[in-house]
């Protein structure tokens, strides 16, 4: 159930969640339609400080991270910049990442030659990589996508650094981001916009996972840079949401699509585990995958403003919560907290057995 009242404040949809930890307690950050960062304290159930303002549109990605020792917060923009944010002192450090020429809907964070860096996909088609110590663009951009770069996702290959991203141009391409260069050829296979990205192991060997408005799930092989199998697809609406997991020692994913139906994915056997999870009514915006109970489950939100938890072992719904607006993002907490945005609002959530 809920944990007291929703985290009011933001006056425009909640976009964005991401989580940290900051003097020792959990936090959440977001970025909203309004304009505003707001950092959170889930243990106390209060905002922290003032809003972080300087970007002037909505802000609809954040990712964390941490940087000399502090944490910070990295926030792309519809304004077209990235700015990055001392979680301790409540202010921006330095001035905004500039370059990109349309609005960031993606960034992601990783560590390049021991030093933390963001990457960043853009509406302008362009894919950034910045050095947050120094508050600059490394080299050039990053160029191939023919449109918007909608995702983005880390992960190792071959003991360096990759970004993976998937665009309205149909592609999901990877990066080497010591070299700042594309790896191989685009990989193809998609018909429309690739909308969401994740990574995970297979048999030892790095895969991205990718949904996409042609309402195909694709798993592609970094090392060998190619598609593994035949599309996770059974002819049902555009997927919206992919997050990764493990099932009985297996590698599975778990997608939301436009249908209103959860799905689970043997990444092994390319195949649907089970039938659809049912019972979203609308399209399934946000998937979060954590464990409860010592088991797997899968956390998941959308058009109908319901959060519904999902027992992936018994493949069968644990519990819902219905929210007055929309879910459009969440995100779990180091400590096993989910942080739910709906409307223009926040709720954190626990588990019934934490709560004191």
């Amino acid at each position: 159930r809920q944990l007291g009242d929703p985290l009011t404040g933001h006056t425009g949809w909640v976009e964005a969640v991401a989580c940290a930890v900051l003097g020792g307690r959990p936090v959440a950050v977001t970025g909203s339609d309004d304009g505003t960062v707001r950092v959170w304290d889930l243990t106390a159930g209060r905002q922290l400080g003032d809003p972080l303002t300087g970007h002037t549109g909505q802000v609809p990605a954040v990712a964390c991270t941490v940087l000399g020792g502090r944490p910070v917060a990295v926030t792309g923009s519809v304004d077209a910049t990235v700015r990055v944010w001392d979680l301790t002192a409540g202010r921006q450090l330095g001035d905004p990442l500039t370059g990109h020429t349309g609005q960031v809907p993606a960034v992601a964070c990783t560590v390049l030659g021991g030093r933390p860096v963001a990457v960043t996909g853009s509406v302008d088609a362009t894919v950034r990589v910045w050095d947050l110590t120094e508050g600059r663009q490394l080299g050039d951009p990053l160029t191939g996508h023919t449109g918007w770069v909608e995702a983005v996702a880390c992960t190792v290959l071959g003991g360096r650094p990759v970004a993976v991203t998937g665009g309205r141009d149909a592609t999901v391409r990877v990066w080497d981001l010591t070299e700042g260069r594309q790896l191989g050829d685009p990989l193809t296979g998609h018909t429309r916009v690739v909308e969401s990205v994740a990574c995970t192991m297979l048999g030892g060997r790095p895969v991205a996972v990718t949904g996409s408005w042609d309402g195909s799930v694709r798993v592609w092989d970094l090392t060998a840079g190619r598609q593994l199998g035949d599309p996770l697809t059974r002819r049902y609406d555009g997927v919206e949401a992919v997050a990764c997991t493990v099932l009985g020692g297996r590698p599975v994913a778990v997608t939301g699509g436009v249908d209103g139906l959860v799905r689970v994915w043997d990444l092994i056997e390319g195949r649907q585990l089970g039938d659809p999870l049912t019972g979203h009514t609308g399209a399934v915006w946000a998937v979060a995958c954590t464990v409860l109970g010592g088991r797997p489950v899968a956390v998941t939100g959308g058009v109908d403003g319901s959060v519904r938890v999902w027992d992936l072992t018994w493949h069968q719904g644990i519990t819902r919560l219905d929210l007055p607006d929309k879910v459009g993002t969440l995100a779990i907490t180091p400590g096993g907290e989910l942080l739910v945005g709906f409307g223009w609002e926040i709720a954190c959530l626990y588990p019934i057995g934490r709560i004191r």
